[in-house]
């Protein structure tokens, strides 16, 4: 297995994943909205992705999104996004990917990966506590404001 940070190849691969992803997360399958929305990412630099590759097909991605917290002045990454084809699970391509992701942050002098998990997603729970993440929303509320 290889990951590489992915580029607009990558596309079609990592939107198949990403729809999955969405399922995942109750959404309806959109197979064009999550080429358009990967491609956007990619082509706008606007997030980073990297892709885990076995053999000829793309098994799991994972994706950041740049920001800073004003509040200690540091550089951040948000961690939508992590998602493992059934196939490549339970074969450490979440862990893998995830590293991945440390090391990068680390490598462009961001202090802190942050991310959010569904209540119900207990293997993803169970991945980021053992890689030494730590649950801090009993510091603060979570708001979002739809427009």
């Amino acid at each position: 297995m290889e990951i590489i940070r992915a580029n607009q190849a990558h596309v079609t691969e990592i939107s198949r994943l990403f729809d999955l992803y969405r399922q995942f997360y109750k959404c309806e399958s959109d197979l064009d909205l999550a080429k358009e929305f990967i491609a956007d990412r990619i082509n706008n630099n606007e997030s980073v992705i990297f892709v885990a590759i076995e053999g000829n097909s793309a098994k799991g991605f994972i994706q950041l999104y740049p920001s800073f917290c004003s509040v200690e002045a540091i550089k951040i990454f948000i961690l939508h996004d992590l998602y493992v084809d059934e196939c490549g699970r339970k074969s450490g391509i979440g862990e893998a990917l995830m590293n991945k992701a440390t090391e990068f942050a680390k490598e462009s002098g961001a202090s802190r990966i942050e991310l959010l998990t569904a209540f119900d997603n207990k293997a993803g729970q169970h991945l980021y506590e053992k890689l030494g993440y730590k649950k801090v929303i009993e510091d603060f509320q979570p708001y979002s404001f739809k427009l």
